[in-house]
Parts: C-alpha cells; sequence; structure tokens
C-alpha cells in the first residue's frame, strides 16, 4: 500500500466496492465517500491526492463537489458519469476536473487515467514523501526514523509500519483483521492477537507524549489513532 490516496465519491456501493478493490490492487489507499455531501465534510480531513467524482448523486452533484473543491484545492478530479454527451465532458473540465470517464467502464481504463492525472499533477507512487507529523510525533518511514518528543527511538519494521498506517488515516477505526491484511499482508497466517502485542509496544512508547492524538482501543472492535479536532 502506497501513501497515495484516492477518494472515491459513488451512491453505488457496487461501483465503490469495485473500485476500491481495484485500486488497493494497485497499491493505492482508497476512501469511499456515498455522497457528495460527505466527501465535502470528509476532504480537509482525508486529504486525498485525487478524487473519483460520480456526478449524478442525490442532493449534492458532482458538479457541485467539483466547484466547492476547486475553491480551496488543486487536487486531481476524475468524474465519473453514465452520460457521455459533449457538453457534460466540457462543463466537468471549465469546472476544473482533469478527466472524465464515461460508465460502463473499463476499469483498467480507469487505473491507468489515475496514474496519468498523477503524472500530470507531480504526484508519483514511488516518490511520495512517506512521513506524518504530529505534537512530539514525527513517523518517517523513507528511512523507518521514529521521533518522540524530538529523540529518536529504536522501533520494530513492523512497529513502524503499523503505527504510520493508523497515523496517516487519523480517527479511521481499523479491526485487527483489516491490520493484519494492510499492515502484515494477505500472504501472512499469524493470529489477531500479534496486532494487539505490537499496539501494546507501541503504547509504551507513546503514552502520555500528547493530549492532542492517543491510540485507542475501540473495544469490540480494533484501534485507531485518535486526534482532537478542538
Amino acid at each position: 500500500m502506497t501513501d497515495i490516496k484516492i477518494m472515491v465519491v459513488d451512491d453505488d456501493s457496487n461501483i465503490c466496492e469495485l473500485l476500491r478493490l481495484y485500486l488497493e490492487k494497485e497499491g493505492f489507499t482508497a476512501v469511499v465517500m456515498p455522497d457528495g455531501e460527505r466527501a465535502l465534510a470528509a476532504f480537509d480531513g482525508e486529504k486525498p491526492d485525487l478524487i473519483l467524482l460520480d456526478v449524478m448523486m442525490p442532493r449534492v452533484d458532482g458538479w457541485q463537489v467539483c466547484r466547492e473543491i476547486r475553491k480551496k484545492s488543486s487536487c486531481p478530479i476524475i468524474m465519473l458519469t453514465a452520460k457521455g454527451e459533449v457538453f457534460d465532458r466540457v462543463l466537468g473540465l471549465e469546472l476544473g476536473a482533469d478527466d472524465y470517464v464515461v460508465k460502463p467502464f473499463e476499469t483498467k481504463e480507469v487505473i491507468a487515467r489515475i496514474k496519468a492525472v498523477l503524472r500530470r499533477s507531480g504526484v508519483s507512487q514511488e516518490k511520495k514523501i512517506r512521513q506524518v507529523e504530529y505534537e512530539n510525533l514525527y513517523i518517517n518511514m523513507e528511512n523507518y526514523e521514529l521521533r518522540v518528543c524530538g529523540k529518536v527511538i529504536d522501533t520494530p519494521p513492523k512497529e513502524m509500519e503499523l503505527i504510520y498506517h493508523l497515523a496517516s488515516n487519523p480517527n479511521r477505526v481499523y479491526t485487527r483483521d483489516q491490520l493484519l491484511d494492510e499492515v502484515w499482508g494477505f500472504e501472512y497466517y499469524g493470529d489477531s492477537r500479534t496486532v494487539d502485542v505490537h499496539v501494546k509496544r507501541l503504547r509504551e512508547k507513546l503514552d502520555g507524549v500528547s493530549e492532542q492524538w492517543n491510540l485507542k482501543t475501540v473495544w469490540g472492535v480494533g484501534y485507531k489513532f485518535e486526534v482532537r479536532n478542538d
């Protein structure tokens, strides 16, 4: 999984799931939004590198989402729609969309267009710096460096990958099985208690470091890197 995040915005759950599976297979991080309102509400927090945006959605359609995002961001946008008329393509581009794909589409074409738009926008799967920073915490996956309160802390690779994965997706809850899949990989046949052990070791390094964030257990579900918004 790379640090490049693609936001998929579509009210068709089947299309969302299909795109999510293919995006993750290609190494992208995928976040799915079922409507335009939630996409706009989540945009600042998620900070996607590219948006796949359906046009025909209830309440807030793709045109309006595109307009609102363009007021504050140059994040690449690829419009998805069942309409193929020239007018719709031109409107999307005039509103600031970077590309346009007509449904039904071939998933391979969508992936190819994503990669092309990312190249044009200067975002590279290989070159994007994989680091996150919060109060008293700095994680750099280029050199596997964890700094707590400015001090470098010796940390095994899997602990680094786990805390980076959680901290890169603040306030998102992950089950133990999801973390096994996404951090350890599908080929890992271990027990979900492996996650608990690694979280415990990370807490020994991180607990009490900041009031702005913490590594939190969500009982009966899993874990999240909780960040206060105030």
